[in-house]
C-alpha cells in the first residue's frame, strides 16, 4: 500500500474515533472514565475529527498526510504538557491513561505521515 493511501485509511479510521470520543466524554460521567471528560478536551476531539472527515473527503492526496502528522505532533505536545503542567491543561484536565495514549498515538501518527511523504507513488510536495 502506498504511503499516501494508507494515511487516507488511517484517516479516514481515526477520525470518527476522534468524534466519538469526544462525544462519548460528554455523554459518560467523569468518574466513570479513564480519560479527561472536561469540555474543552471534548469539544477539540469532535472539531478534530471533523477536520479529518472533510480532509478524507476532499479526496486530496497530501492532505491527509499533514493531518496525521501534525495531529500526531499535537498529540506528543499534549503528553508533554499534560507531564510539566503546560498549556492547555487547566482546560482539558488529562490523566495518564490519556498521556499513554497521546505517546502512541502521536508516535503512530508521526511514523505513518512521514511514511506517506517518503514512500508514496507519487511523492508529496511540501
Amino acid at each position: 500500500m502506498s504511503g499516501v493511501k494508507l494515511n487516507r485509511t488511517v484517516l479516514s479510521i481515526f477520525a470518527p474515533i476522534l468524534i466519538l470520543t469526544g462525544i462519548a466524554g460528554f455523554l459518560l460521567p467523569e468518574q466513570y472514565t479513564l480519560t479527561s471528560g472536561a469540555a474543552p478536551y471534548n469539544m477539540f476531539h469532535i472539531v478534530f475529527g471533523a477536520i479529518g472527515l472533510f480532509i478524507v473527503s476532499t479526496g486530496e492526496t497530501r492532505f491527509p498526510v499533514f493531518f496525521n502528522i501534525g495531529f500526531g505532533l499535537i498529540d506528543l505536545y499534549q503528553a508533554v504538557a499534560s507531564f510539566f503542567g503546560l498549556w492547555p491543561i487547566q482546560y482539558f484536565h488529562w490523566t495518564s491513561v490519556d498521556d499513554l495514549l497521546h505517546v502512541t498515538l502521536g508516535v503512530a501518527l508521526v511514523l505513518i505521515g512521514f511514511y506517506g511523504l517518503l514512500n508514496s507513488k507519487s511523492r508529496v510536495k511540501l
